[in-house]
């Protein structure tokens, strides 16, 4: 068969979520080409027999929906669409014309569904995702191949690590999918339902060692909680830092994880780990608690320290704009990072994130939010919802305009910061670190992080 897989955004990194299935693929034979339309332009698709869109966060799903229904005009091919957001927004994809939807662990269905396309019914299965079972969520553990990158940009077209006014190709692999927790508001949770996969340690380590001989210094792990299974990652970052001393990346680990596995932070730092994202969404306990994080305002504040102690720096990620904010409260919020010492640490677009509520949301689970609730937006591809106070929602739109504006402008972080600060009305905030701490602060290039 001929197929095109094909990525619409993907944090400014070279898609795994083509690579991985693009080794499935040709393995069986297949014709596969990778296309990522945030860096390459989209070929013709008149002689393709399967066009599948890998669509794991809301981003890249908006910007999929024009293409797919354009392609869906001018081509004959199957379309199908892969990954968390194509699980969440089943009916919407299927209004705009794909025909298989595939959620959870994506390689073997897709290898299932190409049998299933090219062959005799007996050759695949419904049940591992066909035209007549669009709305396959596979959890079931698979044995990896090592991602195939052939037909991609290169690493030196994608984001960089910015560090000591260095940048560095950065590279970007998967050691494990899927999470235990069920934070309320996280898209990985009404798909993976707590489970947890891995990839292989070995596909791992020969993943990352063709992307250093691509050029990479810094790798980036995309697992949605790299705690999740210490026993699997750290036999793996002790065997990268082996193999590559002088190479550096960075983890997502939740704050609970960082505080219960504080014997294991030393050994981050002594593998090259440079920074860790966390996702802290917010610094009020009674918000944390209505979306499930599993964590405090306090810990936070122990986590911040365990981290800082280790010799390692964390990059919080947050959702400021929730039904519960308030101009005081998102005042406050601005107070307190300046307090700890993290404007420069915390991206400029995380001042201005608005909770997103995808079909599925277990959010949905609570009154005060079905309450509020008003029509599902499908262009949003969000319920809409509305503040008590139509003075935080201009807020949050008015920083959603200024930041990537500011940004344009090249303006570092603090004074961005001090602008947000200033619209928000907490008025001018005080340097919260000397320049010679800041300018030593590691930052990847393509900050978004939905």
């Amino acid at each position: 068969m001929r197929i095109l897989l094909i990525s619409t955004y993907e944090l400014g990194r070279q898609p795994f979520g083509l690579a991985s299935p693009a080794a499935w693929l040709r393995a069986e034979g297949h014709q596969v080409t990778q296309v990522d339309v945030s860096r390459m332009m989209l070929p013709a698709v008149r002689e393709t027999d399967l066009v599948a869109f890998f669509l794991p966060m809301h981003t890249a799903t908006r910007i999929a929906l024009p293409l797919i229904e354009k392609i869906r005009a001018t081509s004959q091919a199957h379309l199908c669409a892969y990954g968390l957001y194509a699980a969440l927004n089943q009916e919407l994809l299927r209004r705009a014309g794909v025909e298989s939807i595939i959620g959870g662990e994506f390689e073997q269905p897709l290898v299932d569904l190409c049998r299933r396309l090219s062959g005799p019914a007996e050759n695949g299965s419904a049940e591992n995702g066909s035209a007549e079972n669009p709305g396959l969520t596979s959890l079931a553990r698979q044995q990896f191949q090592v991602p195939d990158r052939t037909g991609l940009p290169p690493l030196a077209q994608y984001t960089r690590l910015v560090i000591h006014g260095e940048r560095r190709l950065a590279g970007y692999t998967e050691a494990s999918r899927g999470c235990k927790h069920l934070c309320r508001h996280c898209p990985v949770v009404p798909v993976y339902q707590g489970a947890f996969r891995i990839v292989q340690r070995e596909i791992v380590l020969e993943d990352i060692r063709r992307q250093v001989a691509g050029g990479a210094r810094h790798i980036t792990f995309g697992d949605p909680d790299f705690f999740n299974g210490p026993g699997h990652a750290i036999p793996i970052i002790e065997a990268l830092h082996q193999q590559w001393p002088f190479l550096t990346y960075d983890v997502t680990i939740k704050i609970e994880h960082l505080v219960r596995h504080r014997a294991l932070l030393p050994k981050l730092r002594t593998t090259g780990c440079l920074f860790i994202t966390s996702a802290v969404e917010s610094l009020e306990d009674a918000v944390l608690d209505k979306l499930a994080k599993g964590h405090t305002r306090r810990d936070f504040l122990v986590a911040l320290g365990l981290v800082k102690e280790a010799g390692l720096l964390l990059s919080p990620t947050f959702i400021p704009f929730t039904p519960w904010t308030t101009l005081e409260s998102y005042r406050s919020f601005l107070r307190e990072l300046s307090e700890l010492a993290l404007s420069a640490q915390v991206a400029p677009v995380q001042l201005a994130i608005r909770l997103l509520i995808p079909e599925g949301s277990l959010l949905l689970e609570l009154p005060e939010i079905r309450s509020r609730l008003e029509e599902f937006d499908p262009r949003a591809l969000s319920y809409r919802w509305r503040s008590e106070d139509p003075a935080v929602d201009k807020l949050q739109r008015r920083l959603e305009q200024l930041i990537p504006r500011e940004e344009r402008r090249q303006r570092t972080r603090e004074e961005i910061f001090q602008s947000v600060s200033h619209v928000a009305g907490t008025g001018s905030v005080s340097c919260d670190q000397p320049r010679a701490a800041r300018v030593t602060i590691p930052y990847l290039t393509e900050p978004w992080y939905c």
